[in-house]
Order: C-alpha cells, then structure tokens, then sequence
C-alpha cells in the first residue's frame, strides 16, 4: 500500500512538473514574444480586470473540489452536485460582472473598459463545465493527461494571441487568447475524461460540500482580494503602464515559485490526505515536500533576482525597464511561497478548515495595514511592503504547524536557513561577477550567471544536501 501510495506520488509529481512547466514554459515564451508586441498599458488594462474574474471564480468553486478530493468515501452524487452547482454559481457571477461593468469602468475612468470585461469574463462560464474532469484526474494522481490538453492548449491560443497582436489588436489579442484557450481546454477535457452527470443536484452532497468549502470559499474570497488589491489599487491610483509594469514584474516573479509549489500542492494534497490518520507519517511527508519545494524554489528565485536587468532588458526591451526593481523586491517574497502553502495545505488535509480561515483573517488584516501605510509612497514602496507582509504571514502560517505536527516557525526557519544563506551567496557570486562583464551584453551576463550559479548550487547541494539530491533522483527512477 505504502509502496503504492509513493509510486503513484512519483508519477504523479513526474507528470504534474511537466504539465506545469511545459504549459507555463510555452506560455512564457508566447508572453515574452506579446509583450514584445504590446505596450504595458495593455497589459494594465487585463490587470485592472482580474480581481473581478478572480473573485468570481472563487465563488464558482466554493471549496468544493477540496471538499471532493478530501473525502474518501466521495459518490457520483457529489460529483454532479458539484457540477450543476458550478454551473449555476457561474451564470449567476457573469450576469453581475455584466451589469457591474459599467460601474467598474467609471471607477477607473476608462470607458472602453466596459465591453472587454463583458467579454473576458465568458470565460468563467466555460471554466465552470470542466471543473469535476479536473478533479477527477487531480484524484487519481493523474497528471499525465492534464499535461497533455495544457500543452495543447498553451501552444494553440498562443499562436492566437500572437497573430491577433501582430494585427493590431492591442489589448483585444490578450483577451482574444485568453477566451479561445478556455473553450479549447474545456472541450479536450470533456473528450479526453469520460464523466458525465447520471443524476442530479443532492441537497445531502450539497450541505457536506459547502459545511467543508464555506470555510475555504471565505478564505479563497480573502486571498483572492488581497491578492489582487495591488493591481486594483495601482489602477486606479496610478498610470495603466505603470501597472502594466508591476503586472509583468509580479508574473515574473511568480512563474518559478508559484508552478513549483502548485505541482507540490496538487501532488501533496492527495497524498497526505490518505495518511491523515497517520501523524507521524503525514509529518514526515511534509517536511519532505517542504524540503523538496524549497531545494528547488530558493535557488530559481535567487538566480532570477540576479538576473533581473539582463533578463528585462533582453527579453523585453527597454520599454519594460522600469519593472526590474519591482521584479528583484518581488522575488525575496515570492521565494517564501511554498512555504506558505504547503502549511496551509496541512491544514487542509487535517480537515481544519476553520483554522485556515481564522489564518486568512489575520494575515490579510495585516497587510492590508500595509499597503494602506506604503499606499501614497509609491509602487516601489508597496512592493518592499509585499516583503515585510510576507515575512510576518509566515510566521502566522506555522503557527498551527508548531502545534499539530510540532514543525512550527523556529524549526522550519533552522530547518530552511542554510538553504537561504547558500542561495543569497550564490546570488551574490553571479551579481558580483556580471558586473566585471560589458554592460550591455546582456544574453553574455545571463549564459554567465546561470553557469556560475548551476555550479556554486550544484558543488554545495552535492557536498552538503545529497539526501535531497538522492530523493529527487530515487522519485524520478521510480517513475
């Protein structure tokens, strides 16, 4: 069983890294090549809009895909349960972004922003139809196939977005893109998962459902709006170009961390929730994702804060130099992203919803206090705010950590330090040495930094984090 259980955990972490990074790959490239077409305030004009797409996203799935995937006894009622509810709970937020959208424009004072909000938010309705085929795969540990409709996908809608900007699109080739690649996920989705609904609504699934996801709906509401407060407040308070450069910056910043942690998270969630009746096992289980995720993280996350200037400037131009800064100051809290989610996968898995929530609380409590004091200084000053919420959220999330599993803050911060301090020396060796290259051979300074600090990493994780190393290559034979 166990021995199953790690098979099935190899596979699954093999298959979701591919799905993830193949996808985010491509999706990266075709980005660089758009923003390379496109101007920054075209991207600010999509960022204005996300918190509304997100928000209404969040309410679509209320927690219940978490409720699913957690309980082990799940039948076919709660799966159409979840889907019809889906569905409604999407046609419903559509039709109050469409009668918003008018109001949400005047409060930027852009006009213009009317018709692409009406437009951009039909993806929320397509979404809604493939949420129980994702799932389904997320269950059975299944990535491979998730992988493949992503790539297509990514590949696909990209072409889109690029024949759409090179016309002349402008903002229209991002939502154009982003419409045709739900539609076209969605539909692979239905032909490649072979599940569709043999009952109706249950009021009993409905009532498990939602007495588990309220709780995490709450929160997923919380974080979701103070994720995408930053964006919401620059629009409105600064220029769209300004916060088409934060936009970018922060997508930067995000794409190793962020894709890292979500094939952990997906990959653990399952996992651990099958050991949940096992302390001691499930403790160990997640040190060791905690270790794994942080091997990994640091490293990107410290390479890409060195490389920030002839990354931009070479993939970018230097339209976009102004988000350099915002990308380096992004990178120190982004690189304590798994951290924080795999704590609060834990609770998640412990079935501690409750617990979770009261977190989101606090945590956003604080820094919203943040970016009201950093709110008038500057985007540059919210960002450096981003840090200081970060750090002080981290030891909020491990609170509950000490107590459950007896993995609190002060043992994960002496359990991850040497990792920190060996990645901030390799940062400084890369640093350090580019600057005694030309400056302006920027393809030059990045070959150079990413040698150099493959090197530095590789030697001291060799010489001393080889249990890792031996993990990391035991999953992938396994596979």
């Amino acid at each position: 069983m166990a021995e199953n259980l790690k098979k099935k955990t190899a596979h699954g972490m093999i298959w979701s890294a591919v799905e993830r990074f193949s996808t985010q790959g491509v999706q990266f490239l075709f980005g660089i090549i758009l923003a390379r077409m496109l101007a920054p305030s075209d991207y600010g004009v999509i960022a204005m809009l996300t918190v509304f797409l997100a928000i209404s996203q969040t309410f679509i799935d209320s927690g219940f895909s978490n409720a699913i995937i957690r309980k082990i006894d799940r039948t076919e009622k709660d799966m159409a349960t979840m889907f019809f509810f889906n569905i409604g709970m999407s046609l419903f937020c559509y039709a109050v972004i469409f009668l918003l959208a008018p109001f949400i424009a005047q409060f930027y004072a852009m006009p213009e922003l009317t018709l692409v909000l009406r437009v951009l938010a039909l993806k929320i309705i397509v979404q809604s139809f493939n949420a129980v085929q994702t799932t389904t795969l997320v269950i059975r540990i299944d990535f491979k196939k998730q992988a493949k409709i992503s790539l297509v996908c990514a590949v696909i809608s990209g072409a889109v977005g690029i024949f759409f900007a090179y016309n002349g699109y402008g903002v229209w080739a991002l939502v154009i893109q982003a419409l045709f690649s739900t539609v076209l996920m969605s539909t692979l989705y239905w032909l490649v998962v072979r599940w569709r609904p043999t009952c109706f609504f249950s009021r009993e699934s409905f009532k498990y459902l939602f007495s588990y996801g309220s709780k995490l709906l709450i929160s997923g509401i919380i974080d979701t709006v103070y994720n995408n407060i930053y964006p919401l407040i620059i629009g409105k308070y600064y220029t769209p170009a300004q916060l088409g450069g934060y936009s970018k910056a922060e997508h930067f910043a995000q794409f190793p961390s962020l894709n890292i942690t979500r094939i952990l998270q997906r990959v653990s969630f399952p996992v651990l929730s099958k050991m949940q009746n096992e302390p001691e096992r499930m403790r160990n289980g997640y040190l060791k994702f905690l270790n794994m995720s942080t091997f990994i993280v640091f490293p990107l996350m410290m390479g890409l804060f060195a490389l920030a200037k002839p990354c931009t400037l070479l993939f970018l131009t230097d339209r976009w130099e102004g988000m350099i800064i915002l990308l380096q100051i992004l990178c120190l809290a982004m690189m304590w992203y798994p951290v924080h989610a795999i704590n609060l996968n834990m609770l998640q898995v412990l079935g501690r919803s409750d617990l979770f929530l009261k977190l989101e609380i606090i945590k956003k409590t604080v820094g919203f206090t943040i970016l009201i004091i950093t709110l008038q200084m500057g985007v540059l000053e919210m960002c450096i705010g981003q840090v200081i919420s970060t750090w002080i959220s981290l030891f909020i999330n491990t609170f509950y950590s000490g107590r459950f599993l007896k993995a609190g803050f002060f043992t994960q911060m002496k359990f991850l330090f040497p990792a920190f301090l060996n990645v901030s020396i390799m940062a400084a060796l890369v640093i350090g040495i580019n600057s005694l290259l030309p400056e302006k051979q920027y393809a030059l300074q990045i070959a150079t930094g990413i040698a150099v600090g493959c090197i530095y990493y590789f030697i001291t994780s060799y010489l001393f984090n080889k249990k890792t190393i031996d993990e990391l290559l035991s999953m992938i034979k396994r596979k």
